[in-house]
């Protein structure tokens, strides 16, 4: 199954959001929060990121859901081509609809795909 990393300037919105995740997608798909910086502030974490990409890494691949400017330059860093891929989607909704797509047993293309469709959803 892919895995998801969700990465944040604050540990709180990475976790909170991971935790939403699991609830609409299933406890079994493999959603990592990297939040934070190393002193527990605000920022990112190279070493964060890393530790939850090996924990949700099952072999077919990891989708980086970042939130914005530093947490996507971090995550490009550890971006191996098909198998550690960086998703270009909101926050929330790409992280529900990644992880939904995940749980359905799909390979990461269309898990990367799901997440940047959730651009579009409408709310109105």
């Amino acid at each position: 199954m892919v895995g998801i990393v969700l990465v944040a300037h604050s540990a709180g919105l990475a976790e909170e959001a991971a935790a939403l995740a699991r609830g609409i997608a299933g406890a079994r798909v493999p959603v990592a929060a990297a939040g934070g910086a190393d002193d527990g502030g605000l920022g990112t974490s190279y070493d964060r990121i890393e530790a939850a990409v090996r924990a949700v890494d099952q072999g077919d691949g990891v989708v980086l859901i970042p939130d914005l400017g530093s947490s996507v330059l971090t995550a490009r860093l550890l971006e191996e081509p098909g198998r550690v891929v960086l998703a270009d989607a909101p926050f929330v909704e790409g992280a529900v609809a990644a992880a939904v797509t995940a749980g359905s047993g799909a390979p990461i293309g269309q898990v990367l795909d799901a997440a940047a469709e959730a651009r579009t959803f409408r709310k109105l």
